[in-house]
């Protein structure tokens, strides 16, 4: 029975993606459900598995094509039996493994990165290596699978070997990669927000020090009561965003051609740093949320992040952005803004500095806050008086709990 293989049905903010990676090629046997190609789009990698056991018979868009929601991709004949990968694949893969114990995607990193699949170790069905199996492993420090002996003669190489094969003393090596889809978007929004905006940043300095004493008096007993959840410092800075949200509605407001846009909610966007690059997903009503529902959402949203498991709703909407460059070292930045919204507070790194406290020097941990903002839409004096909101709520966290 012959079936027609279709792309995602992608949402009205996505109109159209890219075909990454085909895991399996015309002939192929497949398992129903197994992972048969990659989609990227703007902002998600979308997998689309094999509706039954058959094969590919027909693969109508190749790597690098542009497919639009529901077009059909390939053609798929369930039931047909397939044949294995071709001979020159198993030969290179001859160190990763029973095959019948690793996944298309899962053998394909193992191959690119030189790993033995003895090593790793699955959570599959029956023992099986998964993809994520795989970059868990390379996650933990494992190393490639050691290069078979060589010959007695060559155990000790001379010193001109040291250069690689291919190079030749004092050639400046280049390598040119195309963009992926998601950091061109990147770019492309990042651009478009500093040429379309009238963008301005105001900054202040908050002293880290009652957010850290809390933090450290009840982290233990924190992560005891909310099974596991660590108290972090980016569920303070969302509480303290969401209330000053609130005292400052054209904070939260976005502009829509000439009408200007006023959300009676608080979603909050969280960049994640990934190997694919910058994501937002967003924390939906963070005015009812617990510091322990933040704190949870935001651990979860970077799992899936780094592995890849981020969807289209995660990411759709939000009326404010928080990033935090302090986790990478960064002391001060000025953060671009997220359109259509119109403000992102930008957290940085906490410094000691002697500080000045009723005529008397203390060393303080000490930690520079930015707020971008589009002047369009905001006034100088919301914008800085936002900013104090967040600095005094920071330094006084239990007006937060008082709403005060």
């Amino acid at each position: 029975m012959s079936i027609e293989i279709k792309a995602p049905t992608f949402p009205e903010s996505v109109a159209d993606g890219t075909i990454a990676t085909w895991h399996k090629q015309p002939g192929e046997a497949c398992s129903a459900d197994e992972l048969i190609v990659d989609i990227e789009t703007d902002k998600v990698v979308l997998e689309v598995v094999a509706p039954e056991d058959g094969v590919i018979a027909e693969i109508l868009k190749g790597e690098g094509d542009t497919v639009l929601s529901d077009e059909v991709i390939a053609k798929f004949e369930a039931g047909a039996a397939g044949s294995a990968a071709a001979p020159a694949a198993e030969a290179a893969a001859a160190p990763v493994g029973d095959a019948d114990k690793v996944g298309p995607a899962a053998r394909k990193l193992i191959e690119e990165n030189g790993l033995d699949a003895s090593q790793i170790p699955g959570t599959g069905k029956n023992g099986g290596i998964t993809k994520e199996d795989v970059q868990n492993f390379m996650k933990s420090g494992a190393t490639a699978a050691p290069a078979p002996a060589a010959a007695p003669a060559a155990a000790a190489p001379a010193p001109a070997a040291a250069a690689p094969v291919n190079v030749a003393a004092g050639e400046r090596v280049e390598k040119r990669v195309p963009m992926t889809r998601l950091r061109a978007t990147i770019a492309k929004r990042l651009v478009e927000a500093q040429q379309n905006a009238a963008m301005l940043t105001t900054y202040n300095e908050v002293n880290m020090k009652p957010v850290m004493e809390l933090r450290k008096q009840y982290k233990d007993l924190f992560e005891k009561t909310h099974n596991g959840t660590r108290l972090g410092f980016m569920s303070f800075f969302v509480k303290a965003a969401t209330e000053a949200l609130k005292k400052f509605p054209a904070v939260n407001a976005s502009i829509d051609g000439n009408d200007m846009v006023y959300h009676g909610y608080q979603d909050i966007g969280v960049a994640v740093s990934t190997d694919r690059g910058l994501m937002v997903p967003v924390l939906r009503d963070t005015d009812a949320m617990s510091l322990a529902d933040v704190e949870a959402t935001i651990a979860d949203f970077g799992k899936r992040g780094r592995e890849g498991k981020l969807g289209m709703d995660d990411m759709q909407g939000g009326t404010f952005t928080i990033t935090n460059g302090g986790v990478f070292g960064s002391l001060m930045s000025t953060p671009i803004l997220n359109p259509p919204q119109t403000a992102i507070l930008g957290m940085h790194k906490i410094q000691e500095r002697p500080m000045a406290v009723n005529g008397q020097v203390e060393i303080l941990p000490m930690m520079y806050l930015a707020l971008s903002y589009d002047h369009r839409m905001i006034d100088g004096k919301e914008a800085v008086q936002f900013l104090v909101t967040i600095k005094d709520l920071l330094e006084d966290p239990a007006r937060m709990l008082l709403e005060v």
